[in-house]
């Protein structure tokens, strides 16, 4: 029997997964990417547990467990430097079956990318999706190079996916959520500190240790859809977060300008009606983009990329069908990790002081009575597990 073609379009870390799990079930793969190269636009990339037991299938899982850093005391603060919450590594680990690893994009990247054959992943290649194909004809995307026939396409695009417009043209498609977001790794401060994210009013921090000894730093803050600094992003951080507490201050001033990403942030207020058409899937952010505050906008593009590879059957006639199975196993639950992250968000960029005092503590109440409130927000979340155990050979 002939080997079944794939086309990906998008080579970010959902598209990348998708491959290597393809290709682990026999399936002849070609990842097309519109950047020049395959060096990640981003900063760090926080992976939980769901998503590791994910990479498990792909034999990439204990690879990622190894870059852990997080060890000992962690959890949630005000700008002051105060205590809402606390947890620790190991209390995560026995709750979910695993630590939370934090890593830069471009490690995660390198690791799948090394998964494939030489010649999978083709860079300077923008494809466009032309058919989507049905049970009685393939799929077809459209390249500079001429035109590709697949038995199965995946788009990986991103929040604005051509692939996904092409699918849905009626669905109105991400929402702006009214914050924006900036994300940076720089070196380690002097200081010691203990893995934090900070709620202030109408903004928040966050800074995590990398197991290379850097650190990845983001914000969060109330603004406009388009707004950007009038100098730079650095400035504009130390006017918004300046005067928090260490090591946000150490952070700023070991932030090069030129390597603070912003973007404003978009999420899928509506849910599409299927994650597929014909012969071609959606998944990650073209799929479910979602705010960034629970951390799963990766890990639910990784648990797609597992879950698609699984019901793709490597035979041409069973695309359709198990497409519409990939549909059922991942809208239901990756519309609820939307509908968590937007109300998580909501929390943590509370605006108003007598808003904010009653969260902080009610927070701080909560969490002392109940320790470990920060791990429950994670329940259902974290501690899935995918469909198999292993494609791994």
């Amino acid at each position: 029997m002939e080997q079944p073609r794939a086309v990906v379009v998008g080579a970010g870390i959902g598209g990348l997964t998708a491959a290597v799990a393809l290709h682990r079930r026999g399936w002849r793969t070609v990842v097309l990417e519109r950047a020049a190269s395959l060096e990640p636009v981003g900063a760090g990339i926080s992976l939980a547990p769901n998503s590791q037991r994910a990479l498990d299938v792909i034999g990439l899982g204990d690879e990622v467990r190894a870059l852990a850093a997080w060890q000992g005391d962690g959890g949630l603060r005000s700008p002051s430097g105060r205590w809402l919450s606390r947890t620790d590594s190991a209390a995560a680990a026995r709750r979910f079956g695993g630590p939370l690893v934090l890593l830069h994009r471009a490690t995660l990247a390198g690791l799948l990318a090394g998964a494939l054959p030489d010649g999978t992943v083709r860079t300077g290649r923008p494809a466009t999706l032309a058919d989507p194909g049905g049970p009685d004809r393939p799929a077809r995307v459209t390249t500079p190079d001429g035109d590709l026939e697949a038995d199965l396409v995946v788009g990986t695009d991103g929040i604005n996916s051509p692939a996904r417009r092409m699918l849905f043209p009626a669905h109105p498609g991400p929402v702006h959520t009214g914050f924006t977001t900036w994300r940076v790794v720089t070196p380690a401060p002097e200081r010691p500190f203990a893995p934090h994210e900070t709620w202030g009013t109408a903004g928040l921090w966050g800074t995590h240790p990398l197991k290379d000894g850097r650190v990845y730093a983001y914000a969060s803050a109330a603004a406009p859809a388009g707004s950007r600094a009038h100098d730079d992003e650095r400035a504009e951080l130390l006017r918004r977060f300046g005067t928090w507490h260490h090591p946000v201050p150490d952070v700023l001033a070991a932030a090069d300008p030129a390597g603070i990403l912003r973007n404003d942030v978009h999420f899928m207020a509506e849910p599409l009606p299927a994650f597929h058409r014909g012969r071609t899937a959606l998944l990650g952010d073209a799929a479910h983009a979602m705010p960034p505050n629970l951390g799963q906008g990766g890990n639910q593009a990784v648990e797609d990329a597992v879950v698609l590879a699984h019901h793709a059957a490597p035979v041409p006639g069973g695309v359709p069908a198990a497409l519409a199975a990939y549909t059922h196993d991942r809208l239901p639950r990756t519309a609820e990790v939307v509908r968590r992250s937007a109300r998580t968000a909501r929390m943590a960029l509370l605006s108003g002081a007598p808003a904010v005092a009653l969260r902080d503590t009610a927070i701080a109440t909560v969490s002392h009575l109940a320790p470990g409130l920060l791990l429950r927000g994670f329940d259902g979340i974290a501690d899935w597990r995918p469909p198999v155990r292993t494609y791994a050979a």
